[in-house]
C-alpha cells in the first residue's frame, strides 16, 4: 500500500471525472446529474380504475377491496404460522397450570392482533418511532421463538419415541426452548448494537494498474438509521472507518429507514469520514420508501459523491480506476422521475480499458455487471440473513448471501453482511461488518 505521502495533490479524483469536495464531475453526461430538481411522483401523478374508466361502475373499488382482503388474509396466515409452534412448545404441550397456559395464549393472541397495526403506525406514512420499535423488536422475538420451537417439538417427539414421556418431558422441552431463545436474543441484541468488527480481504483485480496496487476500499452498507437513535453508534463507526486509513470509502445503500430530516443526527457523523481518493454512495431499496433524492442530496451535503447512475475516476501513480454506481433495482418501480438502475448511463464516457469498481445495492444486479465486463461489484442488502435461518430465504432471492464470489470470466462480487440492521434489533449467526478490501494488481 502506497502511503499517504506518495499521493500528491494532483492525484485522487481526476478534475474531469469527479470532485474532491462539492463539484459535479464534468465527464458525466447531463442526464446523469442534476436529478435533485426532478419532482417525485405524488398522488396527483396516479390514476385509478373505477366507474367511468371503461369498466363496470364500482369495478375498481371492488377489485381493490378484494386485493386488500387477500393481503389481510395472507398476513394473518403468516402470523398464525409464526405463533403456532411457540404456543404449542411453550404452553399447549407442557401441561402447565391453567393460569400459565391462559397467560401465554393471551399474550400471543394479543401480539397477532396488534402487530399489523403497530407495523402500519411505525413504518407507514406517520412513521411513529415508538410503534416501530415495539413492532420490530417483538417480530424478532417471535421469529427466534418460532425458529427454536420447531426443533424443540421434534426433540420432544424423539424423546417420546425413546419412551421418555409425560409432563416432565414436555416441560423440559418448553423450558429449553425458552432458555435458548432468551440467550440468543440477548446475544443477538448485543451483536446488532455493537460497532461491527472489521473484515479484511485482499481482492485481486487483474486489470488494475501497479500504481493502484494496495488501494484500500472500506465498505459500509445497510446502516439503516432508524427508530432506535444510534447517533452515538454512527459516530463510533466513523471512528472505526477513519482508523483504517482508506483510499476509497463506499456506502452501498440502505442508509436509513426514514427521511433525511428524521435521521439527520444519526447520519451527521458520515460527514467526518475521511478518505484519500473518494467517498461514494448509491441508493438502496429502503431509500425509495423515504425520499431517495433527499438522501442523495444529504450525502452530497456531507461531502460524499452520490453515484446516481454516474461514475468518477480516481488516479494514483499514473493508473486509473473507474468508480461507478447505479440506483437500486427497485428505483424504476418507485415512480421517482429519473431513477432506475442504468448501468449504461453510469459507464457513459468511460475508457473500456480501465478497470471498473461498480457499487450496486443488491447482489442480484451482478448478471448485468458481468455482461458489461465489470471487474468488481460491491453490494449489501442481504444482511447475511441477519437472524438465522433467514439466510436460506435470502438465498432464494439473491445469488449470494455474503462474501466474495466470481461471476463469469472477469467479474467478482463482494457482498457485505451490512454494518447495521433492519427492523428487529438482533443479529443471530450473521454478524455485522465494516469491510476493508485491499485491491491487488495483476
Amino acid at each position: 500500500m502506497t502511503d499517504s505521502g506518495s499521493i500528491g495533490s494532483e492525484q485522487g479524483l481526476r478534475p474531469d471525472s469527479g470532485r474532491p469536495d462539492s463539484r459535479r464531475p464534468e465527464n458525466v453526461k447531463p442526464e446523469n446529474v442534476g436529478d435533485s430538481a426532478r419532482p417525485q411522483a405524488g398522488a396527483g401523478d396516479r390514476t385509478t380504475a373505477g366507474a367511468g374508466d371503461g369498466g363496470p361502475p364500482g369495478g375498481g373499488a371492488g377489485r381493490r377491496r378484494g386485493s386488500s382482503v387477500r393481503r389481510v388474509g395472507m398476513v394473518l396466515l403468516v402470523l398464525l404460522v409464526l405463533c403456532l409452534p411457540p404456543w404449542w412448545s411453550l404452553f399447549a404441550s407442557a401441561d402447565w397450570p391453567l393460569p400459565v397456559f391462559l397467560a401465554g395464549t393471551v399474550v400471543l393472541a394479543a401480539w397477532m392482533v396488534s402487530f399489523p397495526f403497530l407495523m402500519v403506525a411505525g413504518h407507514g406514512r406517520r412513521r411513529s418511532d415508538r410503534a416501530a420499535r415495539i413492532a420490530d423488536t417483538s417480530l424478532g422475538m417471535i421469529w427466534v421463538l418460532f425458529t427454536w420451537s420447531v426443533p424443540g417439538g421434534l426433540a420432544g417427539l424423539v424423546l417420546m419415541g425413546f419412551g421418555v414421556g409425560g409432563t416432565g418431558r414436555a416441560r423440559a422441552v418448553s423450558v429449553a426452548v425458552a432458555v435458548v431463545s432468551a440467550g440468543l436474543l440477548a446475544w443477538g441484541h448485543y451483536e446488532a448494537m455493537r460497532v461491527p468488527r472489521v473484515k479484511r480481504l485482499d481482492v485481486g483485480v487483474p486489470r488494475l494498474g501497479g500504481g493502484l496496487d494496495g488501494t484500500r476500499v472500506v465498505v459500509l452498507a445497510d446502516t439503516h438509521y432508524g427508530p432506535i437513535d444510534r447517533a452515538g453508534w454512527s459516530a463510533r463507526v466513523t471512528e472505526a472507518v477513519n482508523a483504517l486509513d482508506a483510499d476509497v470509502v463506499v456506502h452501498a445503500g440502505d442508509i436509513a429507514d426514514g427521511t433525511p430530516v428524521q435521521r439527520r443526527e444519526q447520519s451527521a457523523p458520515l460527514g467526518a469520514v475521511r478518505s484519500r481518493l473518494a467517498k461514494v454512495y448509491v441508493t438502496g431499496n429502503h431509500e425509495y420508501g423515504s425520499e431517495a433524492q433527499g438522501w442523495l442530496d444529504r450525502m452530497a451535503e456531507l461531502g460524499w459523491e452520490p453515484l446516481h447512475n454516474r461514475h468518477v475516476v480516481v488516479e494514483r501513480g499514473g493508473d486509473s480506476l473507474v468508480l461507478a454506481g447505479v440506483d437500486d433495482v427497485t428505483a424504476e418501480s418507485s415512480g421517482l422521475a429519473g431513477h432506475s438502475a442504468n448501468l449504461l448511463g453510469a459507464l457513459a464516457g468511460t475508457d473500456p480499458d480501465q478497470p471498473v469498481l461498480l457499487v450496486a445495492h443488491q447482489p442480484k444486479f451482478v448478471p448485468q455487471a458481468a455482461a458489461a465486463g465489470i471487474d468488481l461489484q460491491i453490494s449489501g442488502h442481504t444482511h447475511g440473513g441477519q437472524i438465522w435461518p433467514f439466510n436460506f430465504l435470502v438465498r432464494i432471492d439473491q445469488p449470494v448471501v455474503s462474501g466474495l464470489s466470481r461471476h463469469g470470466a472477469r467479474t467478482q462480487l463482494y457482498t457485505s453482511r451490512g454494518t447495521g440492521f433492519w427492523g428487529p434489533p438482533f443479529r443471530v449467526f450473521a454478524p455485522s461488518e465494516i469491510t476493508l478490501l485491499t485491491l491487488r494488481a495483476g
